[in-house]
Parts: C-alpha cells; structure tokens; sequence
C-alpha cells in the first residue's frame, strides 16, 4: 500500500522534488501520490516540511 498526502499539503513541491519513482503529482489544491508508481521508501515523508504524508501503517 503507498503513502498518501492528506489535507495538510501545502502544495509546497518538496516531495515531487525529492521522489525517487516520480510517483507524485501537482493536484489542484494539494499533491497525489501514484499507488502503482510508488515504491513506500518514504522519502517523501521525511522532506515534508507539513507531515501531510502519511505511511501505509497509518
């Protein structure tokens, strides 16, 4: 299961940045994550400068 960003993104574009399977995109009030494309290694988490992504666990 992928990560997911919830409501607290800020739409700052770190993640997408950071994302080593470009499994992120720009949505029109916060970012997605592509559960095909995402590989849960969790960077994305840890550059979140607003914890709005959560793991698989959570």
């Amino acid at each position: 299961m992928a990560y997911k960003i919830t409501d607290e993104c800020v739409a700052c574009g770190v993640c997408i940045e950071e994302c080593p399977a470009d499994a992120i995109s720009e949505g029109e009030e916060k970012y997605s994550i592509d559960p095909e494309a995402c590989t849960d290694c969790g960077t994305c988490v840890e550059v979140c400068p607003s914890d709005a992504i959560v793991g698989p666990e959570e």
